[in-house]
């Protein structure tokens, strides 16, 4: 074969098929060398295995091989996923050359990294950080409000920080932030987040800031930033002796898990939360899986 051609018909052969679909990659599709390697190291991989389990024709792949090389690999999800890029790849190349007449890996998930546990401060981390703003200045009010607020509710900091007087009901205790596609819920903001928060409003009724429609104000008549917001959580963090770093949605965290370990229902948490789908909240349940547990053995005949 000339330098530079593709090879042509290898018969079904999976090993001479794998070598035209990288004289491919390199000719018409001009990979660099480093990408087109790692292409011919995850395909020779496949090759052995499955000439291993008696497929050295196209025609044998079937999307149980497929299926179970991936489970023989024991590597990361990522890795596992990048493999089956690579099948697919030269998959589309055989039913290209019509060497296949159906994808075995179409019908293959792909793999997904496991889901993070959120990271959380327990209630004494909490209450610390609570109490480290000291309610004699402005600032102090307003950093006071904010924190307790963030926490009581479960905002998102972008919810938090975009809060307006329009928002509030502190009637009823009500906050109803703008959360994401644009949708508003109502979230009860409980007496002890609603007391600084009245103190802080009181305060910034008498400053140049009192005509602004957003609650959370930095200098005059503009609103705190995101950026802002993480800047004085981080020092307030440090303040507690919380030797860990605190985030805005460490708190959301903190806020969904304590109120699971409480006695809330999930759907009541989604809903607190702006959950969408109860799935994204589901991951609760397995933080405080301790929790469960413990109450499972207090509270069941045959515990």
């Amino acid at each position: 074969m000339q330098q530079g051609a593709i090879a042509r018909e290898p018969r079904g052969d999976l090993s001479a098929y794998v070598d035209a679909y990288l004289d491919h990659l390199r000719v018409e599709r001009a990979l660099a060398p480093l990408t087109l390697s790692a292409y011919g190291a995850d395909l020779a991989h496949f090759v052995a295995f499955a000439e291993h389990h008696d497929a050295v024709d196209v025609v044998a792949i079937e999307p149980t091989l497929v299926s179970r090389y991936l489970i023989s690999l024991e590597v990361g999800p990522k890795s596992a996923a990048r493999k089956l890029s690579s099948l697919r790849g030269l998959f589309r190349f055989l039913l290209r050359e019509r060497a296949i007449s159906a994808d075995p890996s179409a019908l293959v998930s792909r793999p997904k990294p496991p889901r993070r546990l959120p990271k959380t401060l327990d209630m004494t981390m909490v209450l610390r950080l609570l109490d480290v703003p000291k309610p004699d200045t402005l600032r102090g009010k307003r950093d006071r409000a904010m924190l307790y607020l963030l926490y009581a509710c479960g905002l998102r900091v972008s919810e938090l920080v975009g809060l307006e007087l329009a928002d509030l009901d502190r009637a009823r205790g009500i906050v109803a932030p703008l959360g994401k596609g644009g949708k508003r819920r109502l979230v009860p903001i409980g007496d002890a987040a609603l007391e600084p928060l009245d103190d802080y409003l009181a305060a910034r009724s008498e400053t140049p800031g009192a005509m602004s429609p957003f609650v959370f104000l930095s200098r005059g008549t503009k609103r705190l930033t995101r950026q802002g917001f993480w800047k004085l959580l981080a020092r307030y963090a440090r303040a507690a002796g919380i030797g860990r770093p605190v985030s805005p949605h460490k708190l959301r965290h903190s806020f969904a898990t304590h109120l699971l370990e409480g006695g809330a229902d999930l759907r009541s948490v989604q809903t607190l939360l702006g959950h969408a789908d109860i799935t994204t909240t589901e991951i609760y349940t397995h933080v405080t899986g301790d929790h469960v547990r413990r109450a499972h053995k207090k509270s069941h005949p045959r515990g």
